[in-house]
């Protein structure tokens, strides 16, 4: 109870008791960029908060250069009225009555004032953040279309959404999440469109999070809606795409922005929502179409290909004459399931070692590395060229994924596969793929089916994926989205 009263004190009429409780809190004279700065405004005593870097400096000068400039006579009554309704230049103020929330909004980059003699503080949204320009994100390139992205600050991405989508009914709802970072998170969605149950649902796990902070962001609160799972899968998907997000928002899905991340959580996704690209639909409907096919293929062959393979150069009688340039022509000096698992770390070790070399080194780290295991290894009989063939076309299969997160479950998928056909052979493969479709089938992502419209099936929903219908014989949004307007036409 004792935590409880002191996280609701109120603020005080004497100024000095405010002032020794703030300083204590916030550590004034210890942190070099938490600066009080007290001044008078008449004969009344006044303490300005601010973070250093976080406040507009040419705005809080600006409204120094304007308090100091009134005459006595300007404010003999009521000068906390007259300070926030006339003197103050600016239009974001807020009137703060506890010290609990006046060191919050400070924290998050608000400029405060404590009048002596009132118990009522004003606070001045005066903030500035470091932040870069909204590039393009590296993992959704297009040829044709914008070419801005997300930011880590959540008001410019809450700006690109609303260039794009100019309806007063869009809602950007915002909490604070972690006791220590106090996080923004904002849950967008379209007021008479989105399930409200959806969203209802999200708040409610969103102001249930209890933890110390989220500086890992979206990953984190995502762990906290979905819960535990050892399901591999991504059970929301992620853009950085203002566009992207914009098309989701008018088809009636709820969006999770997060301060400190690019990146925006779409819910409800299934599996289907991870094979799609907005290059797709920057091309005709035609062209989309065959980008799309040649992304399923990449796909499948990311994940079947290795074990299929496997499978029929452990039983050459299963080859058909027609297709015997598929076996093995040389065997390497190790069991060609170690290859396999080898190879599958080491495109790994070499993926994350691309990540973590900086960009001038890159370059020779990849010739580096396709001479050692492309040449070098297979000389030496450490791998068998083929199994360096088919990794290669997986490889390119798996990069081909629009999701990442999902081309991460994939190769977890992949080698799963493979073990259970180098341990069991045939009925392995057999078995080990009916144990994922009737995972997969069994999946729910807050409450919706994760293999829908294939699971269950609905053709007209499955006919879109397959084909890329032009957008004017789109006429109602998806239904798995339960939105309150179907209709979009």
């Amino acid at each position: 109870m004792a935590q409880v009263t002191e996280k609701r004190r109120p603020i005080s009429d004497q100024i000095e008791e405010n002032k020794a409780y703030l300083n204590d809190r916030l550590g004034i004279g210890s942190s070099f960029d938490m600066g009080v700065h007290e001044f008078f405004v008449g004969r009344t005593r006044l303490l300005l908060y601010y973070i250093n870097g976080f406040a507009d400096s040419n705005l809080v000068t600006q409204m120094m250069r304007e308090l100091n400039d009134l005459r006595e006579r300007d404010v003999q009554d009521h000068l906390f009225d007259q300070l926030y309704y006339k003197y103050i230049p600016y239009f974001q103020l807020t009137k703060i009555s506890t010290t609990d929330e006046f060191m919050d909004k400070l924290l998050v980059g608000q400029v405060g004032l404590i009048l002596d003699r009132y118990d009522t503080a004003i606070m001045v949204d005066a903030k500035v953040f470091p932040t870069r320009s909204p590039m393009e994100p590296d993992t959704e390139r297009i040829v044709r279309g914008a070419h801005d992205g997300f930011t880590e600050t959540l008001v410019i991405n809450t700006v690109l959404t609303r260039r794009r989508l100019r309806d007063e009914r869009l809602r950007f709802e915002i909490m604070q999440i972690g006791e220590r970072t106090k996080t923004d998170v904002a849950v967008a969605y379209l007021q008479d469109v989105a399930n409200q149950e959806l969203v209802d649902t999200l708040k409610e796990r969103l102001q249930h999070i209890q933890i110390d902070g989220i500086p890992m962001a979206e990953k984190t609160v995502e762990e906290f809606i979905i819960g535990k799972t050892f399901n591999p899968f991504p059970m929301v998907r992620y853009t950085e795409r203002p566009d992207v997000a914009a098309v989701h928002l008018l088809e009636g899905h709820v969006l999770i922005y997060v301060d400190t991340s690019p990146s925006v959580m779409i819910t409800p996704a299934t599996y289907f929502h991870h094979v799609q690209h907005a290059e797709e639909y920057r091309q005709t409907p035609v062209v989309g179409a065959y980008l799309r096919w040649v992304r399923f293929f990449g796909i499948f062959a990311s994940v079947f290909v290795l074990p299929i393979w496997l499978l029929l150069v452990m039983h050459p009688s299963m080859i058909p004459d027609s297709l015997h340039f598929l076996g093995m022509k040389e065997k390497g000096s190790i069991p060609l399931l170690a290859q396999f698992l080898m190879a599958e770390v080491g495109l790994d070790l070499m993926r994350m070692a691309a990540i973590h070399t900086p960009t001038p080194l890159s370059v020779a780290m990849g010739l580096l590395a396709a001479i050692l295991v492309g040449d070098v290894a297979i000389k030496v009989g450490l791998f068998a060229p083929e199994v360096i063939l088919y990794l290669a076309v997986a490889a390119i299969g798996m990069f081909a994924t629009p999701s990442y997160e999902l081309s991460l479950a994939n190769r977890l998928i992949r080698i799963f596969l493979i073990l259970m056909v180098g341990f069991f052979s045939t009925p392995g493969l057999m078995i080990g793929f009916l144990v994922v479709l009737v995972g997969l089938a069994a999946t729910r992502s807050l409450n919706t089916p994760y293999l829908w419209p294939f699971i269950p099936f609905n053709y007209k929903a499955m006919k879109d994926i397959i084909v890329r219908i032009a957008v004017p014989r789109k006429n109602n949004r998806p239904s798995i989205v339960r939105s309150q307007n179907t209709s979009r036409q």
